[in-house]
């Protein structure tokens, strides 16, 4: 008997451990609102040196249902400087049971190039268990080396919305005398600090985080789930040194990536020469020199171990005529610096919505270079990777955000322009028929400014026709259309403009009932964004765009209709909104009008149901119909 229990008591743990991913063990409170339940999610950063450091990583996702599956794939990348030494990774069942179990080797392995990469040194192990029996479960663990340090690995503690955790757990460990640098959100927890011999042990520790619901202009994910972002201080790359505990070391260490790298060929010194030095004007000089690089270059990407932070020399550039945003960035200082201008290298985060820039922590942010020219009155930012856009002009890629410059003193914090509404306007003018069965026939002439051009400008230069024709034919909101002819023209000028011509058909447009004709007055821009009045706002309120649109609408009815019935005017002036839409019918013509203007803002949660509103009143306005009866 006492054997029967030994052997029990052995089994035990066992059992306990083989059942560890239950779906039965999840708490109700982390199932609401997930599609998956994070089980355990570890990484370990042994830092042992300025340039070498190990990572280990492991984590359980529960996947609940269909869509939370994208997070059971599994992808890693790695390079010259980062070696993947171990991966395994394991697919449970409902119950917690293995059901399969697989190493590195099994994996699939591809190169990180895309289509504008000419070569790189990224590439990935990614592995797929295909698993659609829900709920199941998918553990990877890995360790990595690293040779050579920009960067740590960040910690947020769930993976995205609509994601809970049991445990989520970030440890750094390092000699007592490493400067161990981080920046917590305010939900970031302390860590625990602890000693072992002469290390130093930093652990932070989130225990059964519910799911977070995504909201309509929410913040950036970031901000709304604890999240801590670590960096080096001392670090070594490829034998350049540097430390980044502030932006003038920072900067310090990439200048010294650029320096030596702007010698131009004696042909293209010369070509410099020849468009600049008859020119009084720096500003016009600048515009020479940037249509130069525009005309000659195109970007290509080369990432090659320090070349991801390195431009590629100015000779280089210069003989191959492409490169990427660095060394064309870099080539450009070079051409402004023959002709006496100086120019800056600039790191930036581009895109749209991007991540901003943490200002008041150094450390390796931004995927992107540009070159900014400080002049006496103002500066002038330079997008050179493209071959098409204006100078000046940052738009909403690299516009309305801190960015690093770099000079011989290291890194400097500025501003790229920022684009208010009145820069960014959308002027239509419709002039349409409508025949007595109610069918449409639109001629509608848009100029767009700002960022509101760079769709419209898109279509110009960077599309084909057939991709055009069939993005219009889906993009109006219109039951039943077709644009029977479509053209662009560029508008040149310091503000970017672009004029579209679209010849748009519309079947049953109007609806005709009897000797009644029923018209929304409104053809082209209507807003299709609406709030919920029951939801209770959990989190601010973001308005990234802004913009000015106004519209005018000529429609002329067939003979023989009068006013039955007009909307009234609507007029919303709201710290969100303000609005204007009028309609009036004058002989056999409606005539609308409408304006909508909106800011970049942010407003606390306790201001939703103000906005719900607004936003109510203004979806309702813009589908507001007219009445037209046939006189008798």
């Amino acid at each position: 008997m006492q054997k029967i229990l030994l052997s029990i008591s052995c089994l035990l743990p066992l059992l306990l451990f083989a059942q560890q991913y239950n779906v039965l063990l999840i708490p109700d409170s982390l199932k609401k609102d997930a599609n998956l339940v994070v089980r355990t999610h570890e990484i370990i950063l042994e830092i042992k040196s300025p340039a070498k450091a190990t990572v280990k990583e492991k984590y359980a996702y529960t996947i609940l249902n269909e869509a939370g599956a994208s997070h059971a794939d599994y992808v890693s990348s790695y390079d010259r400087f980062h070696s993947i030494n171990y991966i395994s990774a394991a697919l449970y069942d409902a119950m917690g049971k293995e059901i399969k179990h697989v190493k590195k080797k099994d994996m699939e392995d591809v190169s990180g190039g895309d289509e504008v990469s000419l070569i790189t040194d990224n590439r990935y192990k990614q592995f797929d268990f295909y698993c659609r029996t829900y709920p199941y479960t998918v553990e990877y663990e890995e360790e990595d080396d690293y040779n050579g340090l920009l960067g740590f690995p960040s910690w947020t503690a769930l993976p995205g919305a609509n994601s809970s955790a049991v445990l989520s757990r970030y440890v750094i460990i390092a000699s007592k005398d490493y400067v161990v640098r981080y920046r917590p959100n305010r939900l970031a927890p302390a860590p625990v600090i602890t000693e072992e011999g002469n290390k130093k042990i930093y652990t932070w520790q989130i225990k059964n985080l519910p799911a977070i619901s995504p909201e309509s202009n929410s913040p950036l994910f970031s901000e709304m789930v604890p999240n801590i972002i670590f960096a080096p201080s001392e670090f070594e790359v490829e034998g350049y040194k540097g430390n980044m505990s502030t932006w003038e070391g920072f900067g310090k260490f990439v200048y010294e990536l650029t320096k030596g790298r702007d010698a131009l060929p004696d042909d293209v010194k010369a070509t410099v020469h020849q468009l600049t030095d008859h020119l009084k004007d720096d500003k016009q000089k600048v515009y020479a020199l940037y249509d130069l690089l525009q005309k000659n270059t195109r970007y290509i990407s080369v990432q090659l171990g320090i070349g991801g932070w390195q431009p590629f020399d100015a000779k280089y550039v210069a003989t191959k005529r492409y490169g990427d945003c660095k060394a064309l960035s870099n080539y450009m200082v070079a051409l402004l610096k023959e002709a006496g201008i100086t120019a800056r290298y600039v790191i930036i985060t581009a895109g749209r919505n991007a991540r901003p820039l943490m200002d008041d922590f150094s450390c390796l942010q931004g995927n992107h270079a540009v070159t900014c020219v400080p002049l006496a009155k103002d500066s002038i930012w330079l997008e050179c990777t493209s071959q098409t856009d204006l100078p000046g002009f940052s738009g909403s890629f690299t516009g309305d955000r801190k960015a690093i410059l770099i000079d011989e003193n290291g890194g400097h914090i500025v501003n790229t322009p920022r684009y208010e509404a009145k820069d960014n306007q959308q002027l239509r003018i419709t002039t349409a028929a409508i025949n007595a069965e109610g069918d449409l026939d639109a001629a509608v002439t848009t100029k767009f400014t700002g960022t509101q051009q760079e769709l419209p400008r898109a279509m110009i230069y960077e599309v084909s026709k057939d991709w055009r024709e069939k993005y219009l034919n889906q993009a109006i909101n219109l039951p039943t259309y077709q644009v029977e002819k479509s053209s662009y023209e560029e508008l040149k000028g310091e503000t970017p403009a672009v004029k579209e011509y679209l010849h748009v058909l519309s079947t049953g447009y109007g609806s005709v009932t009897g000797k009644r004709l029923f018209i929304a007055p409104n053809l082209f821009n209507k807003t299709g964004l609406r709030y919920s009045a029951d939801s209770v706002r959990k989190y601010d309120i973001i308005f990234n765009n802004a913009f000015i649109d106004i519209d005018s609408v000529i429609i002329t009815v067939p003979p023989g209709y009068e006013p039955e019935a007009l909307p009234a005017p609507v007029d919303i002036n709201s710290q969100f909104a303000t609005y204007h839409c009028a309609v009036k019918v004058e002989g056999n013509k409606i005539l609308y009008t409408r304006m909508e203007e909106r800011h970049r803002n942010r407003f606390p949660a306790s201001q939703y149901a103000e906005l719900v509103k607004v936003q109510e009143q203004i979806f309702k306005a813009d589908r507001a119909r007219l009445v037209l009866v046939k006189k008798e």
